[in-house]
């Protein structure tokens, strides 16, 4: 695991995946762009009636709000789904370095089984964590580690999505499935690794990029 995660920091100048985090970073943007302008546009009809000419002002202060609290509640859900969209290009720079076989025998994700990953990827995480929040308040009251159970949570959730982008390259459906029964406990310490780096500030843009080219070593470790 400690090599995978240093082998993944130190390709990060890797062209390849600066393009990877430029256009990552710039669709993550689009879409908090978006909520927030359609936010503040419902925001501001409901409240028209009631403030006039006001309104807008108001409606830009909440969406404002309601923007910063999903970017800190949904950043790492969208952050992996939209980089589920160019993994490939993340994983073929790591294989094309250290895995040149390998790149050989793998097959191309074609970009709409990418994005239903993503899109699957990204509802999962929420929905799931959705469920669990009360849990997270009722330990938030009685003062045990909620912060604890999202990370150990979350970590199972990122293992899954960060190694299914690279094993989709090699394995089938049924091979997939039989791979992550024989990989749970490395790839829940890959998810746990690349969790806390999803808490450090600056780092966190990074996270996604770091997670997918560590589960491409992770991967290969065992079947070199």
């Amino acid at each position: 695991m400690l090599r995978a995660l240093l082998l993944a920091f130190g390709q990060i100048g890797d062209p390849a995946v600066l393009r990877v985090l430029a256009k990552s970073l710039g669709v993550t943007l689009a879409l908090f762009v978006l909520l927030g302008a359609g936010l503040w546009w419902i925001i501001e009809a409901l409240l028209t009636p009631w403030f006039g000419n006001g309104a807008g002002a108001l409606a830009a202060v909440a969406a404002t709000l309601v923007i910063v609290l999903a970017l800190w509640l949904l950043f790492r859900a969208i952050a992996v789904a939209v980089i589920g969209l160019f993994a490939d290009e993340v994983v073929v720079a790591v294989e094309r370095r250290h895995y040149p076989n390998a790149l050989g025998r793998a097959r191309d994700v074609p970009f709409l089984r990418a994005a239903a990953m993503a899109m699957r990827s990204a509802l999962r995480v929420i929905a799931i964590n959705l469920v669990l929040a009360p849990v997270y308040v009722a330990l938030l009251v009685t003062g045990i580690g909620t912060g604890a159970a999202f990370l150990l949570v979350n970590a199972w959730l990122l293992g899954r999505d960060l190694g299914d982008m690279v094993a989709a390259r090699h394995l089938d459906p049924a091979a997939m499935r039989r791979w992550r029964g024989e990989t749970s406990g490395r790839r829940f310490l890959l998810g746990l690794a690349d969790a806390v780096l999803f808490l450090i500030p600056g780092v966190n843009l990074f996270a996604p990029l770091i997670g997918a080219a560590a589960a491409t070593h992770l991967f290969h470790a065992r079947r070199l």
